[in-house]
Parts: structure tokens; C-alpha cells; sequence
């Protein structure tokens, strides 16, 4: 712990946020502009400010204090979750749940928090937006075909579903058209460079672009891989515990479902990822475990890249190699 670093645990709801701070003091404010400027008249040079991320309730003010020049961190709010269960406490308050997260921040000593550009903040909320219709989608197009299948469907409720689904698709392809046109503004070059690789189509490449703010936010292709949460998990302990290796799923559940899907395709025109994938299959492993070899393979592929500032060429895919 670093004695010159003064640390706040927050603990933040939809209308206030409790504040410990590695004094013992205790404060709560409004979950608003007031309570934020009240809130900062308490912070210095020397303090950072530590909170979950609480769904959307946590923004405001940590991209406040950030604006502010102060030090923010953002926890996995599981990471404080398993800090709190340590500590064995039989009081669950929002007083005590701020004085444990600035303890955690006390022992952890967490990496500050960076937040997104106001490009990526707009991208983010289409993208997000766009997988709501998605599923709208989907579960009206299940109900018409549930419909019909009765034989006999009231054409009353058949055109009501049609017409909600067109219009949703109407919306659906107007949001897409603008998602497109933002990334293209500023990341255009990226975008078309990922495009380049063998099995990565528009869905796929515009969702790396948006969800890595154009390959900026991370630093190495291994780093990208545990965000999709692709990275392997070993499970061994003696001789009565030896689970099979999976991967840890703890990350950007979309990104790992599209590539793969996208590793289909990968397998049967991309010359590293089909090496990859009949390399595993010759060992007596399982498809699945070699076209996930394959989706990492796909990302690191991409992060290179990006990062290169070169087309995709097969004659140089040794050079393509990022840990």
C-alpha cells in the first residue's frame, strides 16, 4: 500500500453514493452534479477514488472525477465481491460495502481507470442498441412462425408482428448505415486492414473496432484474447482435482461468439487458422477446443494488424505473430 495515496471507496446507487475514506470518515451524497461537486471539495492531489462498475449508475461520476484530474479506478464488481466474502462480514450496508471497496483499494492498489472517447461512448451505445433489435427480432419472427403454425392465425395479430418487425428492420439498417459512418470517420483505415484477413467479415471487424476503440486500448494481442475471454483456465489440485482446460468466458461475450462464428470461415480460407485447427484435430482433440485455437489465432491476427499499419499478406504471416 502507498501511504502517500489517499484512497475512496464508493459505493454508488441510482440516487446517492457512499464515500469511506483509508481515514474512516464517512460521507454520502446525491448521485448528481451537486453531490459530485460537494463530493470533489473532499479529494486532492494525493487521492483516488475507487468504485464497482454498477451498470450505467457509475458513468457520471467517474468520468466527473476524471475530467477533474483525479485518479479513478473501475472494478469488476466479482473481484470486490470475493474481497467482501474474505473478509466473513455479517453486515451488507451500502456504509460498509464503501468502507470494504476502499480496503480492497488499499491492498489491490488498482490500475487507473481511462473511460472510453466520446466517439467510442456513441459507438458503443448503437452497437448496444442494435443487439436490442436484434433479439426483437428474433422473438417476433419466432411468434409470426408460431402464429402460422396454428393453422388458423388471427390476420389481425400476423400483420401487427409483420409490421412491428419491419419497422424495427427499418430501424435496424438506418443505425447500421451511421455505426458504419462513424467508424469509417475516424477508424476507417483500421477497418479496412482487419477486413483484409481471411474469415473476418464487416459484423465482426466494425464490432473489434468499436469495442477496442480502433485496437487502441490494448497493448498486445494476449491482452485482446482474456477481454474476449478466450484466454485457457487450468483446473488441477493434487491428485482428485484434475478438470479439463476451458476457456474463462469472464469477458466481451458478443466479440467471443462472432469469431466463432467467424472461425468457420477462418478454417477453410485462412492458411495459419486451418494449419491451427488440423494441427489440434490430428492430436485427438476436440473440434470445438481447435476452432477456439482458431478464434484466438483470428485476434491476434487482427490486433497485428491493426497495429502494423499493413494489409493482410499471406507471404508474411510469420510476421503476424503477437503474444
Amino acid at each position: 500500500m502507498d501511504k502517500d495515496i489517499k484512497y475512496f471507496g464508493i459505493d454508488i446507487s441510482h440516487l446517492v453514493f457512499d464515500v469511506t475514506d483509508s481515514d474512516g470518515n464517512y460521507h454520502q451524497f446525491k448521485n448528481n452534479s451537486l453531490g459530485f461537486r460537494k463530493f470533489s471539495k473532499l479529494l486532492g492531489t494525493d487521492s483516488h477514488c475507487v468504485m464497482e462498475a454498477t451498470g450505467y449508475y457509475h458513468y457520471q461520476l467517474a468520468y466527473h472525477l476524471l475530467e477533474s484530474g483525479m485518479r479513478v479506478s473501475v472494478e469488476n464488481p466479482l473481484a470486490v465481491k470475493r474481497f467482501i466474502q474474505m473478509r466473513l462480514s455479517k453486515i451488507k450496508t451500502d456504509k460498509s460495502d464503501s468502507r470494504l471497496i476502499c480496503e480492497y483499494a488499499q491492498q489491490v492498489a488498482p490500475k487507473p481507470w481511462k473511460g472510453n472517447s466520446r466517439h467510442q461512448m456513441e459507438c458503443l451505445q448503437m452497437s448496444r442498441l442494435l443487439d436490442v433489435y436484434t433479439k426483437q427480432c428474433t422473438m417476433l419472427k419466432n411468434k409470426v412462425h408460431g402464429e402460422e403454425v396454428l393453422g388458423k392465425p388471427n390476420r389481425a395479430v400476423v400483420r401487427s408482428l409483420k409490421r412491428s418487425l419491419k419497422h424495427i428492420e427499418k430501424e435496424m439498417e438506418g443505425l447500421e448505415r451511421e455505426l458504419l459512418a462513424m467508424v469509417r470517420k475516424v477508424h476507417g483505415d483500421v477497418l479496412a486492414r482487419v477486413r483484409t484477413v481471411p474469415g473476418i467479415g464487416m459484423k465482426t471487424g466494425l464490432a473489434l473496432v468499436v469495442l477496442t476503440d480502433g485496437f487502441e486500448r490494448f497493448t498486445s494481442g494476449s491482452e485482446l484474447c482474456s477481454y474476449a475471454g478466450l484466454t485457457p483456465v487450468t483446473r488441477k489440485s493434487g491428485s482428485s482435482v484434475n478438470g479439463r482446460s476451458r476457456i474463462s468466458k469472464m469477458g466481451n461475450r458478443k466479440l467471443r461468439n462472432l469469431l466463432f462464428m467467424c472461425s468457420f470461415n477462418a478454417c477453410k480460407y485462412n492458411r495459419a487458422c486451418r494449419e491451427i485447427y488440423e494441427r489440434i484435430v490430428a492430436k485427438g482433440k476436440s473440434k470445438k477446443l481447435a476452432l477456439i485455437a482458431v478464434c484466438n489465432k483470428l485476434l491476434k491476427q487482427a490486433f497485428a494488424i491493426a497495429k502494423s499499419g499493413r494489409v493482410y499478406d499471406e507471404r508474411h504471416r510469420s510476421a503476424l505473430v503477437e503474444n
